[in-house]
């Protein structure tokens, strides 16, 4: 699969069918996040790898649309290191770069990912950051659900020129 293909067959996948996640691909989405792009390359992002059901009980406790966890078979949490950021705030974008190169890897890799949105809920981050035991300048962005996909969603083509402004408004 090219990028271009990936990024046309990606979909937000919550339905999962039980089945395993490898550690190898794991990797190969990690490895995929950690190959994104970073404003003066600081790298802020940090992953918290996910497989235990009890942890999925009290994540789906903290974030009230994260009922796929139920049937996920692995979660990455991704966070920005803010001592790490070249300025306030470039962890954010930075971190949101990681997370679409994890959610194209597993599209080509044929796991079915979505992307759960914790910041800026302040609510949702010290849920989580309570619950993982994240030191205060670890912030949480999102979660990451993966398990095998139980549907096969159409592709969406959103491209639409009235959105596009050359030179000026």
């Amino acid at each position: 699969m090219n990028t271009l293909e990936a990024i046309a067959k990606r979909r937000s996948i919550r339905q999962y069918k039980p089945g395993e996640i490898s550690r190898e691909n794991i990797e190969i989405l990690l490895k995929a996040a950690m190959s994104a792009p970073t404003a003066r390359n600081c790298q802020e992002w940090e992953f918290v790898v996910v497989r235990d059901k009890n942890m999925f009980k009290k994540m789906m406790e903290i974030h009230p649309y994260a009922r796929m966890l139920e049937h996920a078979d692995c979660a990455i949490v991704v966070c920005g290191n803010t001592q790490r950021e070249h300025a306030p705030g470039y962890w954010i974008a930075d971190c949101g770069a990681a997370t679409q190169n994890i959610l194209l890897a597993a599209t080509e890799l044929g796991i079915g990912s979505v992307w759960l949105g914790v910041y800026p809920n302040q609510e949702r981050m010290d849920g989580l950051s309570r619950l993982f035991k994240l030191p205060a300048h670890i912030k949480p962005l999102n979660i990451i659900s993966f398990g095998i996909p139980a549907e096969q969603p159409t592709e969406v083509n959103r491209f639409d020129p009235a959105k596009i402004h050359y030179e000026l408004w």
